[in-house]
C-alpha cells in the first residue's frame, strides 16, 4: 500500500467562506465517512485551538472527530493514544511550537504510531508548527541580533515523514527567504520548500500540488559549484552561492521531488 498523502500548510489557513485547504484535508479523509484526529499539542491552548478546529470540520461535513490529548511524555506513550491513532483516516496537526511537538512526542509510541499508519495510507496534515515537523529536520528558530545582523539558523529533528526536505512555513509574510537559504546552503542535498500563509501543497507519490491563495518556493543547492560563508569583523555571516536553483509555484502548479523540476500543467509540455 502507497503511504498516506501530506497536506502541509503554510499557517494562518482560512477558517471561514471559501476554506479551500481544509475543505482539501476534509475530503482526503473520507468526509463524513472518515474519522479525523486533531493533535494541538504545539499549542499553549490546546482546548481553545482544537473547539476552533472540531467547529470548522463539522461545518466541512467532518461527523467523526477525536481530539488527540497529548500534555506529556507519558500521555505519548500511552497504548491508547497509539490505539487511537489507527482508528483514524487522517490526522491534522496545529500550529504552535514545533519544539512541543518533538519535546512531547519525538520518538514515543505515539509518534511510532502515526508513521507506521501514514505508511498504511493514513492522511497526515500540518499547518504552522505542524508543517515544519513533518520533515526529518525542521527549522526551529533563526534569531537576528540587531547589534550585529547575525542570523543563526537552529535546526532539529522532525517527525521524519519526508527525508531530504525542509519546510518553512509563512514564509512571504515573515521574510524567512534569509533563513532557508542559510540552513540549505548547510544542507546541499536538501530541497528547501517555503510555503505562504493561507497556501499548501498536497504530497503524493513523490511530486506535490499546490493549493491556496499565496505562492510557494521550492529552493535547491544539489547542482551548487559554489558556496562561501564570509564572516567579518563584527561576527555577522553573509552567503555567497552559485548555481542555486529557486522555483516559485502558485495554485494548480506541481512539483517533481524525484527529477527537481516543475511539472507543468493544462497541456503544457515540458
Amino acid at each position: 500500500m502507497n503511504v498516506g498523502e501530506l497536506l502541509i500548510i503554510g499557517g494562518a489557513e482560512e477558517k471561514c467562506s471559501d476554506a479551500e485547504i481544509l475543505t482539501k484535508f476534509i475530503e482526503l479523509a473520507g468526509g463524513k465517512d472518515g474519522k479525523v484526529g486533531i493533535l494541538p499539542t504545539a499549542s499553549k491552548i490546546p482546548a481553545e485551538v482544537s473547539e476552533e478546529y472540531i467547529k470548522t470540520f463539522k461545518k466541512l461535513g467532518a461527523e467523526k472527530i477525536e481530539v488527540i490529548h497529548v500534555e506529556s511524555r507519558e500521555q505519548a506513550e500511552d497504548k491508547r493514544v497509539a490505539d487511537l491513532i489507527s482508528s483514524l483516516s487522517a490526522v491534522f496537526i496545529s500550529g504552535g511550537d514545533q519544539g512541543r511537538l518533538t519535546d512531547l512526542i519525538g520518538g514515543t509510541n505515539l509518534h511510532q504510531s502515526l508513521t507506521d499508519n501514514w505508511r498504511r495510507g493514513m492522511v497526515l496534515a500540518g499547518t504552522s508548527a505542524g508543517a515544519s515537523i513533518m520533515a526529518k529536520q525542521m527549522i526551529l528558530s533563526a534569531d537576528m541580533k540587531l547589534t550585529d545582523n547575525k542570523l543563526k539558523v537552529k535546526l532539529g529533528e522532525g517527525f521524519g515523514f519526508l527525508d531530504t526536505i525542509l519546510i518553512d512555513q509563512h514564509f512571504s509574510q515573515r521574510g524567512r527567504f534569509d533563513r532557508l537559504l542559510s540552513a540549505i546552503a548547510q544542507n546541499k542535498d536538501t530541497i528547501g520548500i517555503g510555503i505562504d500563509e493561507n497556501t499548501a501543497i498536497l504530497i503524493d507519490n513523490e511530486k506535490f500540488e499546490v493549493f491556496g491563495q499565496h505562492q510557494v518556493l521550492v529552493m535547491d543547492g544539489i547542482n551548487s559549484d559554489f558556496i562561501d560563508v564570509n564572516i567579518s569583523e563584527n561576527g555577522s555571516e553573509e552567503l555567497t552561492v552559485s548555481q542555486f536553483q529557486v522555483t516559485a509555484l502558485t495554485k494548480g502548479f506541481q512539483f517533481d521531488l524525484i527529477k527537481r523540476k516543475l511539472i507543468h500543467q493544462k497541456g503544457i509540455k515540458e
